[in-house]
């Protein structure tokens, strides 16, 4: 069974639109930032697969490896009719999952949401050719924005897998979970993957690793910009630093000039001047405490069943119920 063809709901001029506004906005704040998802061009993407195999990226790892022990349990526990994936990517650690639901029968239907229709089409066709029994389906969409989309009906669990939730902030993670919930009916689960608080000597070297691929990857915004919207930044000229704020619990991600520079964007009719030694915020990534977790989903109305965590306690994986 091929996979069915692709549900849209944002188009290209949706991303363009939202990539204008994100660094107008971002670039002339007096502490200037910019939000993660432009780093994932293609070329974006494929740095970040490499950076998931890197010996300092534990993340992956330590997550693959929980969901290796406990998706019999999810499948169990769950019973899920459907299977959806939020910011699907490549969906390999989820075939983890679909191997277990599809052992277990019962699951009819695959759903994977990701604003890239190029990376969706090539994973779901990948899917639906793995799994000829199961109905594959792709929805172009942004998981902060199109939940309201989601299919509904059957017992469904939603995937929201690598970490992804600790690049939001806090009231930002409120917002998420809150829609998360109202787009689920009472019954329904979520897998949420949370990498956990630990000591700085293992977090930020994941973030600042010593052949420089993270380095490259948090530049590609540059990069980005300068072919989307006619920018002139010289990414050669930006320092990558990556930092650990014992305060918020997260790790930051910043671009820091290396000279005074003014960047011209033609796409915005903006200029924008850098000191030497400013610095451009480009990610945060929150780290987590097993009862934080809870407490966010308890306020979201979704009532913790499983936690689970590598045996290294580096990343947790909780099943949680809208209630």
């Amino acid at each position: 069974m091929s996979a069915e063809p692709l549900e849209i709901h944002l188009e290209e001029q949706d991303l363009a639109r939202g990539l204008r506004e994100d660094v107008r906005l971002g670039l002339t704040a007096d502490a200037k930032w910019l939000p993660p998802k432009w780093f994932y061009d293609a070329r974006g993407s494929e740095l970040f697969e490499g950076i998931t195999r890197l010996p300092e990226y534990y993340p992956t790892r330590a997550e693959r490896a929980v969901l290796a022990r406990r998706a019999s349990a999810v499948a169990a526990l769950t019973g899920a009719k459907t299977l959806i994936e939020l910011g699907s990517g490549s969906s390999e650690k989820t075939r983890l999952l679909l191997d277990a639901l599809t052992d277990r029968g019962g699951l009819g239907t695959f759903v994977a949401l990701d604003v890239s229709a190029s990376a969706l089409r090539a994973s779901t066709a990948r899917i639906a050719a793995d799994y000829p029994g199961l109905r594959v389906r792709g929805i172009v969409g942004d998981f902060t924005r199109h939940l309201d989309r989601l299919p509904t009906g059957g017992r469904r669990l939603v995937l929201f897998l690598g970490g992804t939730i600790g690049n939001l902030l806090p009231d930002e993670r409120a917002a998420f979970l809150s829609a998360m919930r109202a787009a689920l009916e009472a019954g329904d689960w979520l897998l949420l993957g949370t990498d956990l608080v630990k000591d700085p000597s293992i977090i930020v070297p994941a973030y600042d690793d010593a052949a420089g691929l993270t380095a490259e990857f948090n530049r590609n915004v540059l990069r980005v910009i300068n072919r989307e919207l006619g920018a002139d930044f010289d990414p050669a000229a930006f320092t990558h630093v990556a930092r650990w704020d014992a305060a918020c619990e997260w790790i930051e991600m910043r671009l820091r000039a290396d000279r005074p520079m003014r960047v011209r964007i033609p796409g915005l009719d903006l200029e924008v001047a850098f000191a030497a030694g400013e610095e451009l915020r480009t990610e945060i990534s929150a780290k987590f405490r097993p009862e934080g977790v809870a407490a966010e989903l308890d306020a979201a109305e979704f009532a913790g069943r499983a936690f689970w965590t590598d045996p290294d306690g580096l990343f947790g994986v909780t099943l949680a119920r809208a209630v």
